[in-house]
């Protein structure tokens, strides 16, 4: 009973005749439900699983094979050599050991950021809008404060009022999660209230299934895309928030990540010193990272926006025809 396609279903026009014509001329067969709520192979969406599986691996064992990023040398300030790839710092610290265990920092953080927000998001958007009455309107209400708050002076009061010993990777993620999801809740709840009124969710309904299971069987699949998106969203804000907070003086105190490496690369003048190894590596994964995020957050794109599926599968077939004109006169 559980329809799986796009929430937004296109009307029935000349495209649509075109992407069915499409599919019989090339002789494939239509991908299964499941299939179609995964991104098409591109070259971009290549580009950026290749970026942000590179820093995840990065971040994952480059820490066991870069040595200790405390260990304290008298070579400081030393541009990159093949004794040191990376350079030092001014206190002789090796800026590629400290990048490996930045990166690790970031991601956790970022990817703690996401799941948290994407839950925040997914209670008061989904949940509320399918139990409507004066659960939706407390929930619209909530998410519609959070909204207007803005975000990045919200972050700096509540980290500045948690001590200093108290602000750990949970902390931040925390601070940034909370003030992140309400802007992803609304978007859940516009895209639940219109799926709520679909005839497979009526007739569960009807039928006397119980509310979590209508929601997890025949709300959440048509979601997931979007939910997907959201979620790429979240890390990559997390990732540049965090930074933000660390470069303020105000990120986690008990952990390394490029946010810290900013900040210490700054307090040592290392723009001044033209010391760019020290704060140039940092800023370069941070850019890739978010880079590597939005090629596969517009691949998602593709799978939310239906017009953007029609024009690929279009051009699809315009090879298609192409390939075989080319063929025929060859013949």
């Amino acid at each position: 009973m559980t329809n799986v396609q796009p929430s937004t279903e296109p009307a029935v026009d000349d495209s649509t005749v075109g992407i069915a014509t499409a599919l019989r001329e090339t002789g494939k067969k239509p991908r299964s439900p499941w299939r179609m709520m995964l991104p098409t192979m591109t070259p971009w969406l290549a580009l950026g699983l290749f970026l942000v599986l590179g820093i995840m691996l990065f971040g994952a064992i480059g820490p066991y094979f870069t040595g200790d990023p405390n260990a304290i040398r008298d070579s400081g300030l030393q541009p990159p050599s093949p004794e040191h790839l990376l350079g030092t710092t001014q206190t002789g610290q090796d800026v590629l050991a400290q990048l490996a265990i930045a990166t690790r920092g970031s991601l956790v953080i970022g990817f703690l950021v996401g799941i948290l927000a994407t839950i925040l998001s997914a209670i008061f958007g989904i949940l509320g809008a399918y139990l409507g009455g004066f659960a939706d309107e407390a929930f619209s209400l909530f998410s519609n404060v959070f909204l207007v708050i803005p975000g990045l002076p919200l972050v700096i009061v509540i980290s500045g009022f948690v001590p200093r010993e108290a602000r750990g990777l949970w902390t931040i993620a925390v601070v940034l999660a909370i003030t992140g999801w309400a802007a992803s809740a609304r978007v859940l709840r516009a895209q639940t209230l219109s799926l709520r009124s679909r005839d497979y969710v009526a007739a569960s309904r009807v039928a006397g299934e119980r509310p979590w299971r209508v929601i997890a069987v025949e709300i959440l699949p048509n979601l997931l895309p979007v939910l997907a998106s959201q979620f790429v969203f979240a890390v990559i804000a997390a990732i540049l928030g965090e930074a933000g907070l660390s470069f303020l003086g105000l990120g986690a105190s008990n952990s390394s990540t490029l946010g810290t490496m900013l900040f210490y690369a700054q307090n040592g003048f290392a723009l001044n010193l033209g010391a760019w190894w020290w704060f140039g590596p940092p800023g370069l994964i941070i850019a890739l990272f978010g880079m590597g995020l939005s090629l596969i957050n517009f691949s998602i794109d593709e799978i939310i926006n239906p017009k953007l599926k029609n024009v690929r599968l279009h051009r699809k077939r315009e090879r298609h025809a192409r390939r075989m004109e080319r063929g025929k006169a060859t013949a």
